[in-house]
């Protein structure tokens, strides 16, 4: 049997290691400068602990906003949790890392894409620049609001 480097796992795992490091910085120092983050995660996922308002809303996926308001940001081994505001509700959600689909901070057009089994077989995915425009238009809009990436999914 010829063992195979596993490259899509090693690549998965060091880009949930550098989100996890990068959430423990802005616990420890807060956001810097203009950056802020749009998180989209699978709801479904095993670990994901959010109020049950939320999973009736988006119970597939989800995208959080860390930008202006938010609580109480703590950062474990395999999962973030933080307090943000709904509607002028606070709400505490567990985001386990295996439960990330998308990292953007539109600030510096930066992006990541972790890819699930059901990633599409023609391998196009829009590119990072794209995604980061899209939301940059998105946050002009007043208001916080749960910004779907849907239109980047086939």
């Amino acid at each position: 049997m010829t063992r195979a480097i596993d490259y899509g796992g090693m690549m998965h795992r060091a880009m949930q290691g550098l989100i996890a490091e990068l959430l423990q910085d802005v616990a420890d120092n807060g956001l810097p400068g203009e950056h802020h983050f749009f998180i989209t995660f699978d709801t479904s996922e095993d670990g994901v602990e959010i109020a049950d308002w939320l999973r009736e809303r988006y119970p597939s996926e989800m995208t959080i906003v860390i930008q202006h308001w938010y609580d109480d940001l703590v950062v474990k081994a395999d999962r973030f949790e933080i307090t943000l505001n709904f509607g002028n509700s606070p709400e505490r959600l567990i985001i386990p890392f295996d439960s990330l689909r998308t990292f953007v901070d539109p600030s510096v057009e930066f992006g990541l894409r972790f890819e699930t089994q059901e990633h599409d077989e023609e391998g196009e995915e829009p590119v990072v620049e794209e995604i980061a425009e899209e939301i940059a238009e998105d946050t002009q809009k007043p208001g916080g609001e749960v910004v779907s990436l849907d239109k980047w999914r086939k």
